[in-house]
């Protein structure tokens, strides 16, 4: 008598539902046991997280406006990478292209904010920093088609390429690097918001909405329809399942996978334009590890579109919650919210597992119990 594992045939909506449901509270249960062990209330605790202290707060809107600020760049990097993922092209490059996107962004700014009106230099940087990225992106797709290059290994390189250039910019006081400030003794980065920067809506007496959260939904918006209603889209889906048969059906697979590569490494770029332009400066951690974190987000959404959104947004309350919680609990480090994070994604892929598998019971003479 042994075990094995059996695939199901199928498992209704509700049942997966309860399935990450589950996984979900699981996690919030073993860190609620790490906080435990440390002396914290895990309820206040929680409670400080899931609010980010918004909850009487008389400057809540600016905790929410924050909010925003970080939760565009993850979304939009999250979705972008799930159209490569999809097709079964594994870019771990979003850290590097982001930073290459951030820096193209940012060398517009500062070459035509104040001469150009704001607008058009706002289009300039956004097309200037998606097509950066899209190069840089591309230049692992294209290794992959021409030599049959890892791609995970040479976009994870290409990071570290792109972070150490940001570095040494960031730290090469020289005449040529107009990105840092001329009158500081130490390096650093000056910003350029009053020259240009995103424009917001204003809701209500004090809360402003930034145009980048508009475009994003846009975008993410543009981006399910292209994967679902168009030729394209069928194009990806088939390499993703085969990409064999898609050679066999007639189509050019190698452009198919360049386009994809670009178009996915260019809205990593629009959102490091996004995120640069609302911040107004340019600094080393300008990332906030979006092309890692984007990476969980799409798994986790399991490359849906209108999914993305949502995990996105509950992945921003953990670690912007995090952040206000660990202010009054000076016990818990912030970075709490990432190792919650992990544990999230482990029982969540185990739920997954156990929503397209069961495990049953070998008997003797060939019959299963399970």
């Amino acid at each position: 008598m042994g075990f094995h594992i059996v695939k199901r045939d199928n498992c209704p909506f509700w049942k997966r539902c309860c399935f990450y449901l589950l996984a979900v509270i699981a996690a919030l249960g073993i860190g609620a046991i790490v906080l435990l062990a440390i002396d914290v209330d895990p309820i206040d605790y929680y409670y400080q997280m899931f609010t980010m202290g918004m909850v009487g707060n008389k400057i809540a809107y600016k905790t929410f406006m924050n909010y925003l600020k970080e939760l565009v760049p993850l979304a939009l990097t999250s979705v972008a990478l799930s159209l490569a993922f999809k097709m079964r092209f594994w870019n771990i490059g979003g850290e590097g292209q982001f930073i290459m996107g951030s820096l193209a962004a940012g060398f517009v700014a500062f070459k035509l904010g104040g001469t150009l009106p704001m607008g058009l230099t706002l289009v300039v940087m956004c097309a200037a920093a998606m097509l950066i990225a899209g190069l840089y992106g591309l230049i692992a797709g294209f290794l992959k088609v021409k030599f049959g290059t890892n791609e995970t290994l040479m976009t994870l390189m290409l990071n570290y390429v792109a972070l150490y250039l940001l570095v040494f910019i960031g730290e090469t006081k020289a005449d040529w690097n107009f990105f840092l400030q001329e009158s500081s003794a130490r390096p650093v980065f000056q910003s350029f918001a009053k020259m240009v920067s995103f424009p917001t809506f204003k809701i209500g007496e004090k809360f402003e909405l930034n145009i980048c959260v508009i475009l994003a939904l846009v975008i993410g918006i543009v981006v399910f329809v292209y994967l679902k209603y168009t030729k394209h889209g069928y194009e990806i889906s088939v390499i993703g399942d085969s990409a064999g048969t898609a050679n066999y059906a007639g189509m050019k697979v190698k452009r198919i996978v360049l386009r994809t590569v670009f178009l996915s490494a260019a809205l990593i770029g629009l959102a490091a334009a996004f995120k640069v332009g609302t911040s107004g400066v340019l600094s080393t951690a300008i990332t906030n590890d979006v092309g890692w974190t984007g990476i969980i987000v799409a798994w986790l959404s399991q490359l849906n579109t209108g999914i993305i959104f949502i995990v996105s947004a509950l992945i921003c309350v953990l670690q912007h919650g995090s952040t206000v919680a660990a202010a009054t609990f000076s016990q818990v480090d912030s970075s709490f919210a990432n190792m919650l994070q992990g544990i999230i994604l482990f029982l969540v892929l185990a739920a997954d597992f156990l929503i397209r598998f069961r495990i049953v019971r070998a008997k003797k003479g060939g019959k299963d119990n399970g």
